[in-house]
């Protein structure tokens, strides 16, 4: 599991934002399980994007198909880095540096 910090000023709406970025991202609807989304996609045999303590986190769960086709396997990350850059307001490149500078701490 991952979690992911989420940009000031876009935590008010954050469920629905999660709910629409699945959707968009994806093209499928998400389920809802109380505060968990989960859906199925591609190479991924499981997301789950929960709402973390306070609404200022993003936490996604993923189980990954090993038997998925490299093409497959490659539009499904896209959509992945898809969702959490629209979900978080951050980029890939914003993230891996704030998770690097949170490690060096």
């Amino acid at each position: 599991m991952q979690e992911y910090p989420i940009k000031r000023g876009l935590t008010k709406d954050l469920e629905q934002r999660v709910f629409t970025e699945l959707r968009n991202c994806f093209g499928i609807e998400p389920e809802k399980s109380g505060s968990t989304y989960r859906i199925r996609f591609g190479a991924l045999k499981k997301l789950e994007a929960t709402i973390g303590a306070g609404g200022k986190t993003l936490r996604v769960d993923t189980e990954s198909d090993i038997s998925a086709s490299d093409e497959v396997i490659i539009d499904t990350n896209k959509r992945f880095r898809k969702f959490l850059d629209a979900a978080t307001g951050f980029s890939t490149k914003e993230r891996v540096k704030r998770a690097k500078s949170v490690e060096g701490e």
